[in-house]
C-alpha cells in the first residue's frame, strides 16, 4: 500500500513540474508577447505569436468553458484511477508517464480558463499554417500521440487487466 501512496504522490509531483513549466512559459508568453509582433525564431517557420484561444483546438467550441472543465475533471480522474491500479513494474513506465503529460496538459490549460475564460496560445508553427498552440498542448498531444502508439505495439490485452473494472472470473 505505501508503494501505491508513493505512486500517486510522484505523479502529482511530476504533473505539478509540468504544470509549472507551463505556466511560467505562458506568464513569458503575456509580459513579452501581448501586443507585440510575432518573435520570428525561423522565418517562415516557426514563431512566438500571442493569442488567446477562447475555445478548443483550432478554435473550436467557443465558449464552453463549462464543457472544457468537465473533461479536464474526467481526464484526471481516470488518470487517478490509472494510476492506483497500475503495478509497480518498469513495463508501466511509458503508460505512466503518458498518464502524467496528459493530465499536466488538460490542467495547464484548465488553469488558464478558470482564471482568465481563455488560454494562453504562443507558439506557431507556419510552414503549414498549424493553429497557434502552447506547452499544455504539446503534453497532452504528445501524451496521446504516445498513448496510442503504446497501446497498439507495446501492450498486449492482458497488459490491460489491472486496470479492467470487472471482477476476476467475471465474463461480460
Amino acid at each position: 500500500m505505501r508503494e501505491k501512496w508513493k505512486q500517486i504522490a510522484v505523479f502529482f509531483i511530476s504533473c505539478g513540474i509540468l504544470i509549472g513549466l507551463d505556466q511560467w512559459t505562458k506568464f513569458l508568453a503575456v509580459n513579452h508577447l501581448k501586443g507585440q509582433n510575432p518573435i520570428v525564431l525561423i522565418e517562415g517557420v516557426f514563431e512566438l505569436a500571442y493569442l488567446e484561444n477562447r475555445g478548443a483546438a483550432f478554435g473550436m467550441l467557443q465558449g464552453r468553458q463549462g464543457f472544457f472543465f468537465a473533461i479536464a475533471v474526467a481526464v484526471v480522474i481516470a488518470a487517478i484511477f490509472v494510476v492506483w491500479r497500475m503495478p509497480a513494474k518498469k513495463q508501466y513506465i511509458p503508460l505512466y508517464c503518458c498518464t502524467v503529460a496528459i493530465v499536466a496538459g488538460a490542467v495547464g490549460n484548465m488553469i488558464d480558463r478558470l482564471m482568465q475564460g481563455y488560454v494562453v496560445d504562443f507558439l506557431s508553427f507556419c510552414l503549414i499554417h498549424f493553429p497557434v498552440f502552447n506547452v499544455a498542448d504539446c503534453y497532452v498531444t504528445i501524451g496521446a500521440a504516445a498513448l496510442m502508439l503504446l497501446v497498439m505495439f507495446r501492450y498486449k490485452e492482458s497488459d490491460f487487466e489491472p486496470f479492467s473494472l470487472k471482477k476476476k472470473g467475471e465474463s461480460l
